[in-house]
């Protein structure tokens, strides 16, 4: 499994924990929601500054967003 694929799915993991909708995170970060749904397939080539706005948004830290966590798949 690569990073992008850990990112993403570790976003989208999160966020549905949270209860959130791919607009409302988009929104707490200020990127579009095309952008998050890019992000949770593993399409895009993340910033470290999106990835900091994405965890604090999501509460955690940036490092959780890209270790595999065989917990938050489930």
């Amino acid at each position: 499994m690569d990073y992008f694929t850990i990112l993403g799915a570790n976003v989208r993991a999160l966020r549905t924990k949270k209860k959130l909708t791919q607009e409302q995170l988009a929104d707490f970060c200020n990127l579009h929601r095309t952008y998050v749904g890019a992000i949770e397939r593993g399409d895009r080539n993340v910033s470290l500054k999106n990835i900091v706005k994405i965890a604090q948004a999501l509460d955690v830290e940036p490092a959780q967003l890209l270790s595999y966590n065989h917990e938050l798949k489930e």
